[in-house]
C-alpha cells in the first residue's frame, strides 16, 4: 500500500465522527457500569454529537454546497461547525434535562467547547480538526481508563502524519489542532466528570 494510500486509511478510519461516536458509545456505557442502559445514553449522545452533524454536512456535499465530507476548503467550514455546535449544545441540553451519566454529560461538554473554539479560529486558519479530535479521545480515554490506555498516545501523531501526507493540513496546523483538542477535553473533562 503506497503512503497516500495508507494515510487516506487512516483519515477515513480516525476521523472525528468515527472516534466521537467510539468514544461515546465506551464513556456511556462506562459511566453506567456497563450494559445496555449506558450505551443507550452514548447513542442518544452520539445522535447530538455526529449523527445530525454528518447528515448535515453530506446533505451539502449531495447539494454540491460543501466539496467532501471533511469539508477540506476553509471557507465552507464555518456552516458545519455552527451546526455540529448547536446540535452538541442542543444534546447536551436534553441529555441533562434527562439525566445522562455525569461523565457524558463532561464528554459533550467538551465537545462543545471544542467546537467553539474550531469556529473561532477557522475563519483565519485551518487547524486540525482531525488531530485535535484524536489528541481529546486520548485524553478522555485516560482520564477514563487510567495509565494502561497511554498507549492510545500515538493515534494524534499517526492523525496528524495522516492530515500532513493528503496535503490537507501543514505540521503548524496539526500540531495546534493536537495541542488544543488535548487541553480542551482534559481540562473539561476533568472539570465536569
Amino acid at each position: 500500500m503506497s503512503g497516500a494510500r495508507l494515510a487516506r486509511l487512516v483519515t477515513e478510519v480516525t476521523a472525528p465522527v468515527v472516534l466521537v461516536t467510539l468514544l461515546t458509545g465506551i464513556v456511556g456505557w462506562h459511566s453506567t457500569g456497563g450494559g445496555a442502559h449506558g450505551l443507550a445514553w452514548g447513542l442518544l449522545a452520539t445522535l447530538f454529537a455526529t449523527g445530525l452533524p454528518l447528515a448535515y454536512i453530506v446533505g451539502g456535499v449531495r447539494r454540491g454546497r460543501f466539496t467532501d465530507h471533511h469539508v477540506g476548503v476553509p471557507e465552507q467550514r464555518r456552516l458545519p461547525l455552527l451546526f455540529g455546535l448547536a446540535s452538541s449544545a442542543v444534546g447536551w441540553v436534553l441529555l441533562a434535562a434527562f439525566g445522562a451519566p455525569r461523565p457524558l454529560l463532561a464528554l459533550v461538554a467538551a465537545g462543545v467547547v471544542g467546537l467553539v473554539v474550531a469556529v473561532t479560529v477557522s475563519p483565519w486558519w485551518k487547524m486540525s480538526i482531525h488531530t485535535a479530535v484524536a489528541a481529546g479521545v486520548v485524553v478522555v480515554l485516560v482520564l477514563t481508563f487510567g495509565v494502561p490506555l497511554l498507549a492510545t498516545v500515538p493515534l494524534p501523531a499517526l492523525v496528524g502524519w495522516s492530515r500532513v501526507r493528503l496535503r490537507d493540513h501543514t505540521v503548524p496546523q496539526v500540531v495546534a489542532g493536537g495541542v488544543v483538542g488535548g487541553l480542551v477535553a482534559g481540562a473539561v473533562y476533568a472539570a465536569f466528570g
